[in-house]
């Protein structure tokens, strides 16, 4: 039988993990495979990890806890992805936002379609619209869109989502870098860059119910987010990061020395020095950052080589 694994990242969501436990593990299909729910309790202050552990004992789960101490969410999906391990990985936010009637979508895909990331889509169904009650974090998720689909050449809907599925194959080759909320950001990026395959199924969408708070800090973490995005690219393209950075920098060195040239044109003097050296000095430094873009692009490049042989042998190895 296929292992699929729900796992559900919580900090501090007592009013309503068991909620979420109890409808994931209402999914009617789950005798037909080795169905299992995770929870990792992300070291929570209030009583989550005592309601988690009684919902799978009193129901006679087949269902783990794991508690992770380091806080964020990145970290304790990085702790899941190394200690469960299953055919299909179903992460999905303890918040009661997400429904288990759409778990099928990311099941058949990854069993059936060489699938390696279905993304719950919020926001085609104008769902996301119509429920959430935070204005900035819709236009924060529309931004970090724009700028991962312009950058990476994609055309993805929802990039923020918190309801994904992912293939072994992703799941044992994925490194998490990240600590928190940035995880989603960094998941998308990875799958784009190294080219698994990635669907986006529409879903649906409620708010939290009342009395029950995001964690998320909308300037803090949307600043993380968007460092994370600027990394990856410096880290994933640095021929196109560095050259962006060259190029700004060798329109403003001949912006600075047209003053000089045009000055001794006219006097055949210099008189302008100190623009002329910042002229120079800019001219150079963009130069540099050429040739940091092309040094850093061939490392790249073997880089991208060795994940790919990484991959082959992991999967004649599987």
């Amino acid at each position: 039988m296929k292992k699929i694994a729900v796992i559900i990242p919580a900090y501090n969501e007592a009013k309503t993990i068991k909620e979420v436990i109890l409808d994931f593990w209402s999914y009617q299909h789950k005798n037909q495979y080795d169905y299992k729910i995770v929870v990792i309790d992300n070291n929570s202050t209030d009583n989550t990890l005592q309601i988690a552990k009684d919902t799978i004992e009193q129901n006679q789960m087949n269902g783990e806890i794991i508690f992770v101490k380091r806080q964020g969410k990145a970290n304790a999906m990085r702790v899941a992805f190394r200690a469960v391990d299953a055919d299909v990985f179903i992460m999905v936010d303890a918040d009661s936002t997400y429904w288990s009637k759409d778990i099928e979508k990311f099941i058949h895909p990854i069993l059936n379609d060489d699938i390696d990331m279905v993304i719950g889509d919020r926001i085609s169904t104008g769902q996301y619209a119509e429920e959430n009650k935070r204005a900035l974090h819709g236009l924060g998720n529309s931004m970090v869109k724009k700028m991962i689909n312009y950058i990476f050449k994609a055309a993805l809907t929802d990039i923020m989502t918190g309801y994904r599925g992912f293939s072994r194959r992703f799941v044992k080759n994925y490194p998490i870098l990240c600590e928190g909320f940035e995880l989603e950001t960094e998941m998308s990026i990875f799958c784009l860059e190294y080219r698994f395959n990635v669907l986006e199924v529409p879903i649906t969408y409620t708010d939290r119910p009342t009395g029950s708070f995001s964690k998320l800090n909308t300037y803090r973490d949307g600043l993380k987010v968007i460092m994370t995005i600027l990394n990856l690219f410096r880290n994933y393209k640095p021929l196109q990061f560095f050259s962006l950075i060259g190029t700004f920098l060798l329109i403003l060195g001949l912006i600075a020395g047209a003053f000089p040239i045009a000055n001794y044109i006219q006097t055949k003097y210099v008189a302008q020095f100190p623009m002329a050296l910042l002229s120079v000095g800019l001219i150079i430094v963009a130069m540099l950052s050429y040739a940091i873009g092309l040094i850093l692009s061939s490392v790249r490049r073997y880089q991208n080589i060795n994940f790919e042989i990484k991959m082959l042998q992991s999967e004649r190895h599987d």
